[in-house]
């Protein structure tokens, strides 16, 4: 619809609860979905057309469009996704519209790119910089001078003084690299007869073009990523887009390699680190359908999509699906609700189901194939348990006698092991015996945790650092600060003074990001180390086929959660860090070290009883009408200001409304009272399945408006109970 009088309702990416009503100059051709300028007071915006009107719906004068870009419009599928996301998590409209809008180049004019590959012509001056950098050009194609910095570990200024000696030549590039279609004939997999009972299962759920969710649950080790993928080529042979969402640790090379070797294509990438051209490249690859196979985090959800017709999504029982900053939801529902829209099949894949999927497939709401043996070996790990009353420790060690022994014959015998520790840095706590001071951070209330490979104090909840002091902030006697408790990086210290041999490594997220964290998992799968200290990164997916023994050196941690999740999760997490030894030749096997050994949780573990122990859970879910019987929400206020932030908490809990099927509990300090400088209290709502929260949330919040420092924040379906 255009014309002189045609109105556009053109929603912006900002915190606007709706859109906002342009004039369409007369000749410019808009349809709902295109993407256009407009302008905002001073400046122009970026925005799209939500609807077109006859006529406006007021008497003001309106602006016009300025322009319209020459590109696919977002799709109707796409927008009733964000309009129904939006309405669910009680957030602006504008804010999930944010969410889709992140690669602002990707509306820019093409831009020739300028690359640089290897002459053969050798540098006037050699350096070992240098070499590395010679030798990532020799191996492939024409780089550009951050990639190439990047994948040799060195600065720029090394690639481009190499370019002045003539090392190096730039040349030009594509301004975007196209996709290659993919081959789906390129590399399939030899399937054991169950995988290819569970594939065929899937294949038929994709050949029906309706939507479906199915669960593909299957012990670690059993091939999923085999069934999956193919599931994935019946979707592209009908010649939609696939999305195969994945944890963004678990997003490391070796799996990206596995996805290249099964469909012939390097897939599109989405996640924190792929860099801007790139990402401007995949959106566009994305919105135009070129961008066949997309491997993403979470957020990938929000890239215009053109065809999709699958979403698969790995580990589904991951907390990291959910969002809490920002805008918060979770990928793995909106992945449902986005192929409940868009009329296509979800698939929900993972060795430890979340106890949600678990309960809807129980009710029929969900389809199931399991996969009972893992692939090429029916052994799984045996998992004992070492009660750590019974045994004696040294002072300041963590490694028990047992666990020291069968680490000892592990390396001797040639395999890996790992030791697991689910604690970053060297310390959660220290403190001064001289008066028992401890080390808080300023700006919460949380202990620094010590990371003696930096020399820094860190806060794990808003990144505050500071360097170790040498005596104590509080009666200033020297010497007397000491660590309490370990984190992975004393483990390892430990472990390089008793396995004085051992090729250790530590495989943790704030000791090695993006490249060196992949490059480090890659080290380990190929045997270049054969000790591991590891955090939960290890637990994501990761195949090592040379390691044979894990020793969970803590296995209590979480055991005394308020998470109503927190046993859901501690199985979960024991299980696939089990799961992590025994995938190559060899059979694998676990202990677990815990004082409580007759914990239900841990007797599962020993007798491998997963379905047991959660049949309990939910049990004590659903008499406690807590999720997925229940529906919880969470009001988070803040602010600068203690006593200010309890007065709004107490006003607003005296006018919450009385609601058939629907308690408030609270308000109360937050178990973490003050964040970044924040004093924090909370509301937590709980619900009946019947109840209409958001109906509840908004009838109560309908005339509050936070006024100076304080804030307000709604949590839809929590996850985070700090």
């Amino acid at each position: 619809m255009t014309g002189d009088s045609a109105i556009a309702e053109v929603l912006l990416p900002l915190a606007l609860e709706g859109p906002y009503s342009y004039l369409v100059p007369p000749g410019l051709a808009l349809e709902p979905g295109s993407y256009v300028v407009v302008p905002l007071g001073p400046r122009q915006m970026i925005g799209v057309v939500w609807a077109l009107k006859d006529k406006a719906d007021t008497e003001k004068k309106l602006r016009a469009v300025i322009g319209v870009f020459d590109m696919e419009p977002m799709r109707e599928a796409h927008r009733k996704f964000i309009d129904w996301l939006a309405a669910y998590y009680l957030e602006p409209l504008g804010n999930v519209l944010r969410l889709v809008l992140r690669a602002p180049g990707a509306f820019e004019g093409p831009r020739e790119l300028v690359a640089y590959r290897a002459t053969g012509t050798p540098p006037k001056r050699m350096t070992p910089q240098r070499a590395r950098v010679l030798e990532v050009a020799r191996e492939g194609f024409a780089m550009r001078a951050a990639d190439l910095a990047d994948a040799a570990g060195v600065g720029t200024s090394v690639i481009k003084a190499l370019a002045g000696d003539g090392a190096l030549e730039a040349v030009a590039l594509p301004a975007l690299r196209p996709f290659a279609a993919p081959d789906l004939n390129a590399g399939g997999f030899s399937l054991s007869p169950d995988q290819q009972s569970a594939a065929e299962a899937l294949r038929a759920v994709v050949a029906q073009r309706q939507h479906k969710v199915m669960l593909l649950d299957g012990v670690t080790g059993s091939g999923k990523t085999e069934v999956y993928f193919e599931a994935m080529a019946a979707a592209l042979a009908a010649g939609g887009q696939v999305l195969l969402l994945l944890p963004e640790i678990a997003l490391t090379q070796p799996f990206l390699t596995r996805v290249e070797s099964r469909f012939g294509v390097e897939p599109a990438q989405w996640h924190s680190d792929v860099r801007p051209r790139e990402r401007e490249r995949v959106w566009r690859g994305v919105a135009d359908g070129s961008a066949r196979i997309v491997v993403g985090a979470r957020s990938a959800l929000f890239l215009p999509w053109k065809g999709l017709k699958l979403i698969v999504v790995d580990e589904e029982h991951e907390s990291a699906y959910k969002q809490d900053e920002g805008v918060p939801y979770h990928a793995r529902d909106m992945a449902v609700l986005y192929g409940a829209i868009g009329k296509f099949p979800v698939v929900l894949s993972s060795a430890t189901p979340s106890l949600e999927t678990l309960v809807n497939v129980d009710r029929g709401r969900y389809g199931v194939v399991r996969l009972k043996d893992r692939h090429g070996r029916p052994e799984l790990p045996e998992i004992g348990l070492i009660d750590m009353k019974a045994v004696a420790l040294e002072p300041g060690t963590w490694i028990s006698p047992p666990l020291f022994d069968e680490v000892t014959k592990t390396l001797a015998a040639g395999d890996q092991a790992l030791l697991f520790l689910n604690r970053r840095g060297y310390a959660p706590l220290t403190l001064c015996r001289a008066c028992g001071h401890r080390l808080e951070c300023p700006n919460c209330s949380a202990s620094l945790v010590e990371h003696r490979f930096r020399r820094q104090l860190m806060c794990h909840h808003c990144g505050h650092l500071e360097p170790m002091p040498k005596d104590c902030p509080s009666c200033h006697v020297e010497g007397k600060m000491v660590p309490v408790g370990p984190g992975v990086e004393r483990l390892a210290e430990e472990a390089a003074l008793r396995f004085p041999e051992a090729r250790i490594t530590i495989l943790s997220s704030d000791l090695a990001r993006g490249t060196l964290l992949k490059d480090a998992i890659r080290d380990v799968a190929e045997g270049h180390f054969n000790l591991v200290i590891g955090t939960q990164l290890v637990a994501k997916g990761h195949h090592f086929p040379h390691l044979t023994l894990v020793g969970v050196v803590d296995a209590d941690l979480a055991l005394e959660s308020s998470d109503p999740r927190g046993g859901e999760r501690t199985w979960a997490l024991m299980a696939q860090v089990a799961g992590r030894s025994g995938r190559g030749a060899k059979p694998g096997r676990a202990l677990v070290q815990t004082y409580l050994p007759e914990h239900p949780l841990m007797q599962a573990l020993r007798k491998g009883d997963g379905e047991g122990y959660l049949a309990q859970e939910k049990k004590i879910r659903e008499n406690a009408g807590l999720p997925p019987y229940g529906r919880l929400a969470a009001l988070i206020l803040s602010g600068t200001e203690a006593a200010e932030v309890e007065r709004f908490a107490k006003s607003l809990g005296m006018i919450a409304p009385l609601a058939e099927g629907v308690t408030v509990l609270g308000p109360a300090p937050a178990p973490i009272a003050l964040v970044r400088g924040r004093h924090r209290w909370r509301f937590l709502v709980k619900a009946t399945r019947e109840a209409n929260v958001q109906g509840f949330l908004r009838l109560w919040l309908k005339d509050v408006k936070p006024k100076g420092s304080l804030s307000l924040q709604v949590d839809v379906d929590p996850y985070n109970f700090l």
